[in-house]
């Protein structure tokens, strides 16, 4: 039912029932009106011809001679509506039957009598009952035809329209250099119609976001590039600067103005689709171990089943750290990292992730503050770069019972080592 449904939603399927619908009404019309006229005529003709029989049979009757065969007086299959009124003094015509078949009756008084006289009508009906089943067949023969050229000529459009969709699709996951306009010789290149004006549109709207995403990228890049001098000779001028309490707040802004710097540019590199991993070969369990030591990563590893995946190790290093440092930063103890196969898992025991960052993915310099600390975005924003850098999908969501989870997951199918240690093991 669920696939009838979604079938019938559907561009073309909607377009055959409607061409189907009109088909059927407009033969059903036409079928009924030729009936009709067919119909009258040939009553009229068996009118005529049964008279005339009558006129025939009169002409015997008052000359005294015997009745035609086709005559009789007060057969007893004559209609009694005919009869009643050849009885009040009136003559008519009535169909009938005689003896099983079809016949067209008429009747007039005759000495306080009725005289009748027929005409075979079996075969008018017979050509009527053919007539219709010629145009029963005539009419489905068109209504395939037609559902055929019809069908062919919307699954041009729906086509054209389908290829529209997956290139916006493609543009909004951030593909701009995905093509809209039809190649030369496809149906836009024969005329210019809505589908094509739609692509052409859709075209300048990817043109537009590539230009504008290419300049915010330059400027990122130029303005990063251009801090880095002057931060340098700060930073080391605030090495130079006496002991104190001032002087440690002063070396603690340049140093997070510095990180802040370098993490610019490596999100400008990122953007621009420059950047290239480094793959090689290693075990998930002593990498992730290596980075939970780190001062500030700390965190509970959990290795459930261990496996050896083709990565770069110094990118997925980062990842891992970003995740960590967001997890200690925005979250509450007790942070656990779990390896499960080709997937390590992150949590923590915070407030969670945002609603606008599980919607729309991390957004760079847009965070809430969650246990009164306040971040760019920047780092999950590298993360999540760096994650499709090395060929890795990361996911983030909430646990039921609270806390943020971020889940890393290798796209390659990695072979599986057996776990060395005992399942569960906790190792800070």
């Amino acid at each position: 039912m669920r696939r009838l449904h979604a079938w019938t939603g559907r561009l073309h399927a909607k377009f055959a029932l409607l061409l189907t619908v009109a088909c059927c009404t407009v033969a059903v019309v036409i079928g009924f009106l030729v009936h009709a006229d067919v119909g009258e005529q040939t009553v009229r003709q068996a009118r005529a011809a049964a008279l005339a029989k009558l006129e025939e049979t009169t002409t015997a009757y008052v000359a005294g001679n015997p009745l035609p065969p086709c005559g009789r007086l007060d057969p007893p299959e004559l209609p009694s509506a005919l009869k009643k009124l050849a009885l009040h003094g009136q003559h008519g015509t009535m169909l009938g039957s005689f003896r099983g078949r079809p016949v067209m009756w008429a009747a007039r008084p005759a000495d306080g009598t009725v005289l009748a006289a027929r005409s075979d009508y079996s075969q008018e009906t017979e050509t009527l009952a053919g007539l219709d089943h010629a145009m029963v067949i005539s009419a489905g023969v068109a209504i395939v035809c037609v559902l055929a050229v019809g069908s062919f000529a919307v699954s041009r459009v729906t086509r054209r329209l389908r290829r529209t969709a997956a290139v916006a699709r493609r543009i909004s996951t951030g593909d701009l250099m995905a093509p809209v306009t039809e190649p030369a010789g496809g149906d836009a290149a024969r005329g210019r119609d809505e589908v094509a004006d739609l692509t052409a549109a859709l075209d300048a709207m990817a043109s537009a976001l590539q230009d504008r995403l290419r300049s915010e990228q330059r400027f990122t890049a130029d303005v990063a590039h251009e801090l880095r001098t002057p931060l340098a000779g700060l930073r080391a001028s605030a090495d130079l600067l006496s002991p104190g309490r001032p002087t440690e707040l002063v070396r603690d802004r340049v140093h997070h103005l510095c990180r802040l710097t370098e993490d610019l540019l490596e999100i400008s590199r990122l953007d621009s689709a420059t950047e290239r991993a480094d793959l090689d070969s290693h075990l998930l369990g002593p990498l992730v171990r290596g980075t939970a030591r780190v001062p500030g990563q700390e965190a509970d590893v959990h290795v459930i089943r261990d496996a050896c995946v083709d990565t770069d190790r110094r990118r997925l290093e980062r990842v891992l750290g970003n995740l960590l440092l967001n997890a200690h930063r925005h979250g509450r103890p007790p942070v656990t990292l779990t390896v499960d196969g080709p997937v390590i898992t992150i949590r923590d025991h915070g407030a969670g992730y945002p609603a606008y960052l599980l919607d729309q993915g991390p957004q760079r310099f847009r965070t809430e503050p969650t246990a009164g600390h306040q971040g760019h975005g920047l780092g999950l924003t590298i993360a999540t770069g760096q994650s499709r850098t090395i060929g890795a999908r990361l996911e983030f969501s909430n646990a039921p019972d609270g806390g943020a989870i971020s889940t890393l997951t290798f796209a390659t199918g990695p072979d599986t080592e057996p776990d060395t240690e005992p399942a569960g093991r906790n190792v800070k």
